[in-house]
């Protein structure tokens, strides 16, 4: 089985210590583990992130932090952190997300069956507080086909649980300031120019979904910021215009909504 491979991660000011330590601990404790750490700083931090940042560089040698001077959005950090990635294969981790234990192995065994292989992902299971509180999970399609027409509409991965080949990110363009859909526009670059994808029938990640995250994807302000990410997505030309319409109607009437209704769309419907 493949042995190096990097793992990226970005944080930014706003994060809470605890889950950042949360989220490493996952990492450096998998059956398989990272021949390199890559932690993007997304300009400066406080203090508490700082000094468990120290704590875990002193321990783990492993781990390399890639400072940017100011906040530039997750896009461009990760398009930043995938150039100190060494190695060819590189896992995505969220900073506050946990990573079951076998994750890395698992996909590391698909990437040795499929070495034309570019992309592999899994479902998710969306927590609140701890990981024994799981309140949902978002499942998405297991075969590259299945994938591709998908990722038409919806992403067709998710994005903290996605392992892909550093060649194939940067040959798409590497990854885009695009809030809200930096990951949404590399699929469709990566797959417009060739890339082979899949998702492992299984729940390799724990997402933490925070108790506010309903509230933040409603109202008007959020739903123009989505249109103009939206359209980036559909001058690709990977979507059609009635993709494109289809997805603004959808997302036009959950934005709007009570924000109660909209919590029970996301469990429910989108995320059931």
């Amino acid at each position: 089985m493949t042995k190096e491979f990097s793992v990226l991660l970005s944080v930014y000011h706003k994060e809470k210590a605890e889950y950042l330590q949360q989220s490493l601990d996952s990492v450096f404790n998998q059956t398989v583990l990272a021949t390199q750490i890559v932690l993007v700083e997304d300009g400066p931090l406080t203090p508490e992130l700082d000094t468990l940042i120290r704590d875990y560089c002193d321990k783990y040698p492993e781990l390399e932090i890639v400072p940017l001077k100011e906040n530039k959005g997750l896009g461009l950090a990760l398009a930043e952190g995938i150039k100190h990635c060494k190695y060819e294969i590189v896992a995505r981790m969220d900073t506050d997300d946990i990573a079951r234990q076998n994750r890395f192995e698992l996909q590391l065994k698909e990437f040795d069956k499929n070495p034309k292989l570019d992309i592999c992902g899994s479902h998710v299971k969306e927590f609140e507080d701890n990981i024994e509180n799981v309140v949902t999970q978002r499942m998405v399609p297991l075969t590259d086909e299945d994938c591709k027409e998908y990722q038409k509409r919806r992403d067709a991965f998710n994005h903290m649980t996605v392992m892909y080949k550093k060649s194939a990110v940067l040959a798409a363009g590497n990854y885009q300031h695009c809030p809200l859909m930096e990951d949404t526009l590399l699929w469709v670059n990566m797959f417009k120019n060739g890339a082979t994808a899949k998702n492992i029938d299984d729940y390799l990640v724990y997402a933490r979904i925070g108790k506010g995250m309903y509230e933040r994807r409603g109202g008007w302000a959020y739903f123009k910021k989505y249109k103009q990410a939206r359209k980036q997505v559909y001058d690709t030309g990977y979507i059609s215009w009635w993709d494109y319409m289809y997805t603004l109607l959808v997302q036009v009437a959950v934005a709007l909504m009570p924000n109660k209704m909209r919590g029970w769309i996301f469990r429910r419907v989108l995320h059931g």
